[in-house]
């Protein structure tokens, strides 16, 4: 199967072009020339089967390129001993109508580790079969969970290093202690100054400047992402919307074929486009519910048509959906509506800062996605009536929880599977407020009096931070991020 740019169709690359270069050369995004389907019966087989055969079935479909055996062989090392679950990604039912995908039993504790745990091993793969001898710097910029993940997936990978940006007041304690203190030698983080927004911006700036890849290429060295700009970091993700599903139907809350929905918390867009590939692959979803925070540029757009940066930012309790700009929205309106008009939304974004994608495009839309928001009054609210039943849950969880909560006080009762993409443990401060105590400490001291406070322990990657030194103090501008990871590579 071939790839190609939102923005440009006729030229076609092979997936291990498109998972190598991560961004097109014209700034598109890659997508896969056609969307592979699973038969009734295929979804059948996998109720049978474990995380990890899912996977390979599922990423198989896009990845000809690669045989069962090398897919199988990533897919071991991917999902090892480092998950404290054996079912990698367990669904776990609060009631007979809603079920939570818990997918932050990996090494970072979110649900980053399910692409990127996978990312380097078809990265390094694809790499060697375009016979590429050049290093690749894996460049990142990150409102919490991406960097992180990203970090623990590529430090010490042969042949790579990795430059990681997080908006300086923009992540909570842990997120940021847990990328400050990272180990390894081909790892680079930097806070800048800013909010995500200025960091994704300042690095799609790096990746179209054709001067700066010269520079790197008389150093032999080019760039990747391991953002879900980056195919090979989306395709993962799929997997997880069919496992939840079988997850569903071999609980006997559900029978095969009948249709679920997914409420998903989300600010770049590429969780919750994952579920929409699996729904196009076949898998019966009904709605996609796209859960925003009181940063609802997907929210409105959604309700309207109108995707509107010029807004108010906002500093929630929910920091890795602190989002104005979705870059992945891009790969859907492209399907949907066309790359000529794709092309003009996002000139129009660049130079105004907002689109209007029209009535019948997003009638379309509405066809797959539902939407709603949450305060930090609401998320924390729903922290606290939850915790109360016996579920403890993070903030971004919280956020696509009150807006399932809303759903259901109009009237919806549909069975719904609740994406849980972090630990609670990650956003301890908040959790606590959440829960009656807010907390008078700071950084790893805050799992602690989590733990205390809930008698639940804290997953091992993260109990085990205050023990490790941070390495890394550094702060930027972001017009100075290029000469960050110049310096970087010239050490």
């Amino acid at each position: 199967m071939n790839y190609y740019s939102t923005r440009d169709s006729s030229k076609k690359v092979s997936a291990a072009q498109a998972i190598a270069q991560g961004l097109a050369p014209d700034g598109g995004l890659f997508i896969p020339e056609t969307i592979p389907t699973v038969t009734a019966e295929e979804l059948e087989k996998l109720c049978k089967l474990d995380y990890r055969e899912r996977a390979v079935t599922i990423m198989g479909k896009y990845l000809k390129e690669f045989t069962a055996d090398e897919l199988r062989g990533f897919v071991k090392d991917a999902y090892a001993d480092n998950y404290d679950s054996a079912a990698i990604a367990p669904t776990v039912f609060l009631n007979d109508q809603t079920g939570v995908l818990e997918l932050w039993h990996g090494p970072t504790c979110a649900f980053k580790d399910m692409a990127l745990q996978m990312l380097p091993r078809l990265l390094v793969a694809s790499l060697k079969k375009l016979g590429e001898n050049r290093k690749v710097c894996i460049l990142v910029a990150t409102s919490g969970d991406t960097g992180k993940a990203a970090l623990e997936g590529f430090a010490n990978v042969a042949g790579t290093s990795i430059v990681v940006f997080y908006p300086r007041d923009g992540v909570s304690d842990v997120q940021k202690l847990q990328m400050t203190t990272q180990r390894g030698e081909n790892v680079f983080v930097s806070a800048v100054e800013g909010n995500f927004d200025d960091a994704q911006t300042g690095v799609k700036k790096i990746f179209s400047d054709r001067d700066f890849a010269e520079a790197l290429d008389k150093k032999s060295c080019f760039l990747s992402s391991a953002n879900s700009i980056n195919w090979g970091r989306l395709l993962p993700q799929i997997v997880y919307y069919f496992s939840a599903y079988c997850d569903y139907v071999n609980s006997g809350k559900l029978k095969m074929g009948d249709k679920v929905d997914f409420c998903v918390p989300t600010g770049n867009f590429g969780d919750i486009l994952a579920g929409w590939y699996a729904k196009k692959m076949g898998l019966p979803v009904r709605k996609l519910i796209c859960a925003s925070n009181k940063n609802r540029v997907l929210t409105d757009f959604f309700e309207t048509g109108v995707y509107d940066r010029n807004r108010a930012f906002y500093t929630t309790i929910s920091p890795s959906m602190d989002i104005l700009v979705s870059s992945n929205l891009e790969r859907l309106l492209s399907i949907v509506a066309g790359e000529e008009k794709l092309k003009v939304w996002m000139e129009e974004l660049k130079t105004s800062g907002r689109y209007d994608v029209g009535p019948a495009v997003l009638q379309t839309l509405r066809a797959d996605f539902d939407c709603g928001c949450a305060t930090d009054e609401e998320a924390k609210a729903a922290i606290g009536r939850l915790y109360q039943e016996g579920y403890l849950m993070d903030t971004h969880t919280a956020d696509a929880y009150a807006v399932l909560e809303q759903r259901r006080a109009a009237g919806e009762t549909f069975p719904t599977v609740l994406v849980s993409t972090a630990s609670p443990f990650k956003f301890c401060d908040s959790v606590l407020d959440a829960l009656g105590e807010p907390a008078k400490v700071s950084g790893a001291a805050l799992i602690d009096r989590l733990s205390e406070k809930t008698s639940q322990k804290a997953p091992k990657p993260l109990s085990a931070l205050g023990t490790r030194a941070v390495r890394f103090t550094d702060s930027t501008k972001k017009e100075q991020m290029p000469n960050v990871v110049m310096d970087f590579l010239s050490k």
